[in-house]
């Protein structure tokens, strides 16, 4: 597996060196309607690609999308959660406008228009590899047909790695295109399964030969050699969802289609580990972007404009010069992409707003742990609406599935501190305690967003003027939860045994065996705790 990965990072830098110095071209001059690729991993945080200065994850196939077109330093996703993510995608719309479709394990309504779904009405030949929109039942509320169409999965990789997605995304990727009719502009969606958990353990280090002293462990977590490998394995499965979008790149090139592809390239949702994914603090909610469309977009630029997923839909359709539906609440990003300008370009753009209702089925008949934030250059202000509950399921309820913290990922990283809690008793508090109605951060001075200035009186003013903010936009976009509303509880199919493996693990015994282990005996780990 390891010569998979170093192999193909080797044949995408030829292939960078000749883009480098070819003209840039359009290769399809004659095709007025673009393609489009739209690729979103699973579980990734916004600080780890190579574009963005990580000293070490090798991510050249985003990296390459991000220098041949623009870089997004604040792009956020609705949900740090799976579902409601990927549906704010193809809908343009916040979670909460959603009914169903704002839930893990949900479903799609029929009323709501997918972008998907327009886009093959207008001729796009329309597909997907890897996981499109899931986990739920999208045909259980009466939607007729697949949100993406159809999918493309029948290859599949061979001997590798436990936990590594098993189909081949390039292959299935090259079988969507040999079906696509001549002359016809594609829709298709990218959809890795990686870096979700589970992972190959240590493989980060034995494998990728990643170096543990280089990590930047926030101060949410104990800085112990275990939680570094765990990074570490996560760093790798990165690596891996990497080399599959370069074979695509590859595809394209090869088929004359590159340049006339608007190419998307992010996360649904934050890494899974504590106080990352299933929270709307920016290591769940803040993701990687690049895109990238040929001569149609200016190359090599960073824009700092705030931008949410919701903008992605009125974006496709501006693009294939379709109308955008009165519901979709997201704006079309093609002015600030088509503009030569880096930083700040649009300055409407200064505030984007993320949410949640429920991950797993983790608390008693399926409740809620309702969150609204509001997130500017400077500040996050979240507001908590049930803040007697436990937002991580706590420690009192364990469900058939034997699962308690049950939104927090079983993984490595949760087993060590439920073992070390008396040891690390700020690091648990911040990653599994009740959290008060209100919370403020100073991102800029705040990297981890631990600092809670709700109650501060120096910030009153701050903290008064963005919750306005907040409520106003609740309102106009027709939020229930302002009106003291909580439909969701009524709005759900699903019982508690339809959540997977992740989610269903008490404490494995050989997560107990490797975090008692605290792999510091290894010779690669030189790291001294903090």
């Amino acid at each position: 597996m390891k010569n998979r990965i170093y192999n193909l990072l080797g044949s995408l830098a030829v292939a960078l060196l000749f883009t480098t110095c070819s003209t840039g071209a359009n290769e399809n001059s004659d095709q007025i309607r673009p393609n489009i690729l739209f690729v979103i991993s699973d579980d990734q945080s916004w600080l780890h690609a190579g574009a963005y200065g990580d000293p070490q994850i090798k991510t050249p196939a985003f990296d390459r999308i991000a220098s041949e077109g623009v870089l997004f330093n604040n792009s956020f996703c609705t949900s740090p959660s799976c579902t409601p993510s990927r549906s704010s995608v193809l809908t343009g719309q916040d979670i909460w406008r959603m009914k169903e479709a704002g839930l893990l394990f949900g479903s799609i309504p029929p009323e709501l228009p997918l972008v998907s779904h327009m886009l093959a009405d207008a001729g796009y030949h329309v597909g997907y590899t890897g996981k499109g929109w899931a986990p739920g039942n999208w045909s259980y509320l009466g939607l007729e047909r697949e949100p993406l169409i159809q999918a493309y999965n029948e290859k599949l990789e061979q001997n590798i790695a436990e936990g590594i997605d098993k189909r081949d995304y390039t292959s299935n990727f090259e079988d969507f295109l040999e079906a696509k009719p001549d002359d016809t502009p594609f829709f298709f969606w990218f959809g890795a399964t990686e870096p979700h958990r589970e992972y190959p353990f240590n493989a980060g280090i034995e494998e990728a030969n990643l170096d543990p002293g280089l990590i930047q462990v926030p101060s949410f977590w104990p800085d112990d050699p275990l939680i570094r490998s765990d990074i570490l394995d996560y760093y790798y499965e990165i690596m891996w969802y990497d080399t599959h979008l370069a074979g695509m790149l590859a595809k394209l090139e090869e088929r004359g289609e590159l340049e006339n592809t608007l190419i998307v390239a992010t996360s649904d949702n934050g890494m899974p580990f504590p106080r990352a994914k299933v929270n709307v603090y920016d290591w769940g909610t803040r993701m990687p972007l690049a895109i990238r469309w040929g001569n149609e977009v200016p190359q090599g630029r960073a824009l700092d404009d705030m931008v949410s997923h919701i903008d992605f839909a009125p974006t496709f359709l501006d693009a294939a010069g379709l109308a955008i539906p009165e519901e979709m609440t997201g704006k079309s990003l093609l002015p600030i992409l088509k503009t030569d300008k880096d930083g700040q370009v649009d300055a409407a753009r200064d505030r984007v707003f993320t949410a949640l209702e429920r991950h797993t089925w983790c608390r008693p008949e399926g409740a809620t742990y309702p969150i609204r934030s509001l997130r500017t250059k400077d500040f996050l202000y979240i507001r908590n609406f049930q803040p007697d509950r436990w937002p991580t399921g706590g420690p009192e309820y364990i469900s058939s599935n034997k699962t308690f913290h049950g939104d927090v990922d079983a993984c490595p990283t949760k087993t060590f501190m439920l073992l070390y809690e008396e040891e690390y008793p700020t690091e648990f508090e911040l990653a599994f305690g009740k959290r008060p109605s209100e919370e403020l951060y100073l991102v800029e001075e705040d990297f981890s967003q631990v600092n809670n200035l709700a109650d501060d009186p120096a910030y009153v003013n701050v903290k008064d003027s963005l919750s306005a903010m907040l409520i106003t936009h609740l309102e106009a976009t027709g939020d229930p939860r302002i009106k003291g509303e909580d439909p969701w509880q009524e709005q759900v199919y699903h019982q508690e045994t339809n959540f997977g493996s992740t989610y269903n693990r008490l404490l494995p015994q050989y997560e107990i065996d490797r975090a008692k282990l605290r792999p510091s005996h290894h010779p690669k780990w030189k790291v001294e705790k903090k």
